[in-house]
This record gives C-alpha cells, sequence and structure tokens, in this order.
C-alpha cells in the first residue's frame, strides 16, 4: 500500500484534499517525537498559511498549558500560532469541570504540577478530601497517589480522565500514558472514568470552534487509530494518519476505525496535497 493511499481498500471515497477549509492536527508523533521535530512540521504550517486556512491543534497531553505548545513550536521553528489554537484535553477538561461544579468545589488531582495549577486557578479547591477525582499524566506517580485517589473513587467521587491513551511516543519509544494510570484505578475501584480528550466528540468540537470551519470539510491529521481517527470519523471530520507515532501499516491493515488516508508522514501527505491542487 502506497503510503498516501486510502487505507479503507474502497470502504470509503478516497481523500479529496482539495475540499478541506480547515486542519486539526494532532502534536505528539504528527508534528514532533519528544522535543524533536519531525519532518514536514515548519512545511505544514507555511502551506496552510499560504492557503489562508485555519488550524488547529488538539493533543490528548495534559501536563502541558497552551503558552508552553506555543513556546514549543516557535522553538522548533513554528511562529505566529496563538494560544487559541490550542486545544489539550486539560482545556476540555477544565470546561467540563465549569459546566458541572461550582467554583470551590474540592478536587483531587493527579497529573503535573501545572496541571493542578491550572484547576486551582479556575477556582476549584485542591484537596485530599474531595468528591471530585481529576487524572491526568503524572511521570512521578507513586503508589500513595494511586492509593489516595482510589480510596476517594470507592468512597463515590466522580473520576474524571484527561485522556485514554494507553501507551504515548517519546524519544525514546512507546511509554505508559494517562490511560496506563486509568486503567490502574479501574481495575482498583471498579469505576470506570469519564474521559475528556480524543475519541470523546468534546475535543472535536472545542476544535470546530477554534476553526469556524464545518466538520466534514475539516481535516484530521494525527497517529492514533484509536482516539485521532476513531474520534474524527465519529464526529464528522476527514481523517489522515500518519506513520510517524502511535500506529505502523500492519496496525492499519487489523483496524476497524478506518482513516480517509494514510500517510508515511507529513511530507507524504504535502506531497499528496500538492498534487490535489493546493
Amino acid at each position: 500500500m502506497r503510503p498516501e493511499a486510502s487505507a479503507s481498500a474502497g470502504m470509503t471515497p478516497p481523500l479529496d484534499l482539495s475540499a478541506i477549509d480547515g486542519i486539526v492536527s494532532d502534536m505528539d508523533g504528527v508534528l514532533w517525537r519528544g522535543d524533536t521535530a519531525l519532518p514536514g512540521l515548519v512545511e505544514l504550517f507555511a502551506r496552510v498559511r499560504r492557503l489562508d486556512l485555519p488550524i488547529a491543534l488538539a493533543t490528548n497531553n495534559s501536563s502541558k498549558s497552551q503558552a508552553e505548545y506555543v513556546d514549543k513550536l516557535r522553538r522548533l521553528g513554528v511562529e505566529g500560532v496563538a494560544e487559541r489554537q490550542i486545544v489539550t484535553s486539560r482545556t476540555v477538561l477544565l470546561e467540563h469541570l465549569a459546566d458541572r461544579y461550582a467554583p470551590g468545589t474540592p478536587v483531587h488531582v493527579i497529573g503535573s504540577p501545572g496541571f493542578a495549577t491550572s484547576i486551582a486557578a479556575a477556582g476549584y479547591r485542591i484537596a485530599d478530601v474531595a468528591g471530585v477525582v481529576v487524572v491526568g499524566i503524572d511521570v512521578e506517580l507513586s503508589y500513595s497517589k494511586l492509593k489516595r485517589a482510589a480510596l476517594l473513587i470507592r468512597e463515590g467521587a466522580d473520576f474524571l480522565g484527561t485522556n485514554g491513551d494507553l501507551a504515548i511516543p517519546s524519544s525514546e519509544g512507546m511509554v505508559p500514558g494517562n490511560g496506563a494510570i486509568l486503567a490502574a484505578l479501574q481495575a482498583a475501584t471498579g469505576k470506570a472514568p469519564e474521559v475528556m480528550g480524543k475519541p470523546a466528540p468534546a475535543m472535536y468540537r472545542a476544535a470546530l470552534r477554534a476553526l469556524g470551519s464545518s466538520a466534514g470539510r475539516t481535516l484530521m491529521i494525527g497517529d492514533r487509530l484509536d482516539t485521532d481517527i476513531a474520534g474524527a470519523r465519529a464526529s464528522g471530520l476527514k481523517a489522515a494518519l500518519v506513520l510517524t507515532g502511535a500506529t505502523d501499516a500492519a496496525q492499519v491493515r487489523e483496524a476497524r476505525a478506518l482513516p480517509d488516508g494514510v500517510f508515511g508522514g507529513l511530507p507524504d501527505l504535502l506531497a499528496a496535497w500538492t498534487r490535489a491542487g493546493r
């Protein structure tokens, strides 16, 4: 199968890159791996600017703020991205908290210091005893953290997770993601979390609001079949899979949630876009 060939082998129409009014792109595994830019990163942003297409960046990673992602893009050679263009599972979770819980509600947090700080800044009280447990990626996870959260969930606390990614790409390879933490807590409590990030529709709704484009004329670029692609297809977006992150060609052949197109990486996608006259 050529990298730009449709993965659906005739089951869905070929991806029409000439009929795209907006782009949503994942970041880890698509734009970069760890702190290293992947080929085509700068060229992708140059292309969308030349075509005057809106672009939003949507990630399940909750460890960084929108400002930190803007700074990272700048370090990797991409200037001019605004914070409003960054949609993360953290920002979606904060919207969810605002819709459901009054300011001042005690919230127990597993996650990075910045993640906890953002929840506190939104008006919630970070506490060891709380009726809401929120879980984001925590690279300093310990048994004591899992124990405290599990006890609260068993006592009836609401159980919220930023995303369910079991493994995430890094410069060292695939490493445990937030979904692994959620799985441990679910196994210990028998209670499933309510998850905010991809493939949940809330992430795609937020991205489309940032773009101002319709779902049917928006392209999602991602590296994961179970989140990026499945969520995009369920929300009505076109979906392009790149094989530079969490998914390889063998997994595509066995997939149920099929993308509209499969590409070796961003350079192959950009080449197909050129052939489409854009």
